[in-house]
């Protein structure tokens, strides 16, 4: 077991928040898939192992660990919501043509904007969308045929 994995299961104990084996088994996921995945592909991915495991159970396992803090929902296009374990502070890029989403570095507390004084914010979230390098070579590559 990860550190990380240990740490978030110390979090969960903190809190007061029974953690079952189902429920453990869509923790290590997404600690161990940074690739942003949907409630859908999780089943999925774990179904074949965890007979079980009910769709209902992954969809309110990830409710609960958002609601403890832990797992952050990422929606970027308003048709499906993806997740990710919380880490540091990043904005993400989806490329238009695969549909991956990427984490890149960036210090959210640094954004500022002297229009928004008067107002609470509760999120902040940065997305940028375009062809990642690997889409673009691939672009580059058919048009030189």
């Amino acid at each position: 077991m990860t550190d990380q994995i240990k740490n978030l299961k110390e979090t969960l104990q903190a809190k007061n928040i029974r953690l079952s084996h189902q429920r453990l088994k869509v923790l290590e996921y997404l600690a161990q898939n940074k690739t942003h995945p949907s409630a859908d592909e999780i089943y999925s991915a774990l179904q074949k192992d965890l007979p079980s495991l009910s769709r209902a159970t992954v969809y309110n396992t990830l409710h609960m660990l958002q609601e403890a803090g832990l797992v952050n929902v990422v929606s970027i296009e308003d048709s499906e919501n993806r997740y990710e374990i919380l880490t540091e502070s990043h904005g993400h890029f989806q490329c238009t043509s695969c549909k991956k989403i990427f984490d890149f570095s960036l210090n959210m507390k640094e954004i500022e904007s002297t229009d928004l004084a008067d107002f609470e914010i509760k999120e902040r979230d940065v997305y940028f969308r375009g062809l990642c390098p690997d889409c673009c070579e691939a672009g580059r590559k058919t048009s030189h045929k």
